[in-house]
């Protein structure tokens, strides 16, 4: 992983070497570095579900079991499954039938927003609305050990669950490679914004995870890894380059799951969805899971801030007393600029993967010059999308 010392201070795309990138991928699991692991298949380390869960109960074990989680995402290959997490598959079967409930309710009251990467069924916010739909199942489901051991292993304690069940439907092709939330969702412009040591740090405030709910074989597109791709520093700049992708497509791996199948993955790895060529739906339940760190120190008022310093920055706009930087500067004061968290159901990615923010918005009525009631205006409506 990074030097810290070696790097610069923002990447740009000259700083893109496919041939480090290569040497880096080139490398292969060492089995004997991860004494727990069942095996390892395509680079991917396999964990037994059955005898991990024989550890649980000693404190030792548990601990051990995090250390070479942890390995394995941050110097290892990236990504591990535990297979047979769940001992007994019947809740996963019912939490199926709870999923596909909630899909037709959404499309029936017209509310289902479908998938960012095609027409696929997507339930955004799957953890609360099946916690609401059927809470007892909820604990027979989220109260399993491993994800809370995967969870822990990266993000420490305190984290936060979110979730999205994501059923890929037949035919439906391949998605691109990508890496995650945070900066896998932003454009190439954003993304060269920020500093390279903050992209690098941001891989180690999120995990990725997803829940097989049927048994998925290959032909059914299991999800495309790349191995040990997490490692290159200069990633979140580097998936979209059309010589980064076609390395992906000639070196993508997968395998099958069966039902009630764990994987995780740092969301810093190239990744994408396979292609279901099957005529079943491929049902997962996605999840993300957020560091404790991720938050500011106090709750802002950001609207009334906003609502209380429009009609000045217009006032001064029109008059031309105010420059762009200053005011670029002080909606950056004011306003939220970032799209997440947000209701996905409401507030749908706009132009891309992420929604408009509010700062956006502001910049949007100022150079349309819109009277202050109809901000605030979009600004309610704003507010009332962002609601769960």
């Amino acid at each position: 992983m990074a030097n810290f010392k070696s790097i610069p201070a923002f990447y740009s795309k000259e700083d893109l070497d496919l041939a480090a990138f290569d040497a880096i991928c080139q490398q292969t699991v060492e089995l004997e570095k991860f004494p727990l692991a069942q095996g390892v298949e395509k680079n991917i380390l396999i964990f037994d579900g059955d005898a991990l869960r024989e550890k649980l109960a000693d404190a030792d074990a548990y601990n051990e079991i995090k250390i070479e989680f942890a390995r394995c995402l941050k110097d290892g290959p990236g990504v591990f499954v535990i297979s047979k997490a769940y001992r007994d598959t019947a809740v996963i079967d019912a939490s199926t039938k709870v999923l596909q409930q909630i899909v037709a309710d959404e499309k029936a009251a017209g509310s289902g927003q479908g998938d960012h990467f095609g027409q696929n069924e997507r339930i955004w916010n799957s953890i609360q609305k099946a916690c609401v739909y059927a809470p007892e199942l909820f604990i027979e489901y989220y109260s399993n050990p491993f994800l809370a051991l995967a969870c822990e292993a990266w993000l420490g304690p305190n984290y936060q669950i979110t979730a999205q069940m994501n059923n890929v439907k037949p035919g439906s092709a391949a998605q691109s490679a990508h890496r995650d939330y945070h900066l896998g969702f932003q454009s190439r412009q954003t993304i060269k914004q920020y500093p390279a040591h903050a992209q690098i740090m941001s891989q180690y405030l999120t995990l990725q995870g997803a829940i097989a709910h049927d048994d998925m074989p290959m032909e059914m597109g299991p999800t495309l890894f790349l191995p040990f791709s997490q490692q290159y520093d200069a990633g979140y700049l580097a998936f979209r380059e059309p010589e980064f992708a076609q390395y992906f497509d000639e070196h993508k791996v997968q395998i099958p799951f069966k039902k009630g199948d764990m994987v995780f993955f740092s969301p810093a790895l190239f990744h994408g969805a396979g292609t279901n060529q099957t005529k079943r739906d491929r049902i997962a339940n996605l999840v993300q899971i957020s560091s404790a760190f991720g938050r500011p120190m106090e709750t802002v008022n950001r609207l009334l801030m906003i609502e209380t310093m429009y009609p000045i920055l217009l006032d001064k706009v029109k008059r031309n007393s105010i420059s762009d930087s200053e005011v670029k500067n002080t909606v950056a004061a004011i306003g939220d600029g970032y799209s997440f968290p947000t209701n996905l159901d409401s507030d749908p990615p706009v132009g891309g993967n992420a929604p408009e923010t509010a700062q956006q918005m502001v910049h949007r009525a100022l150079e349309n010059r819109m009277p202050v009631e109809e901000l605030k205006s979009w600004l309610m409506e704003y507010a009332d999308r962002q609601k769960a």
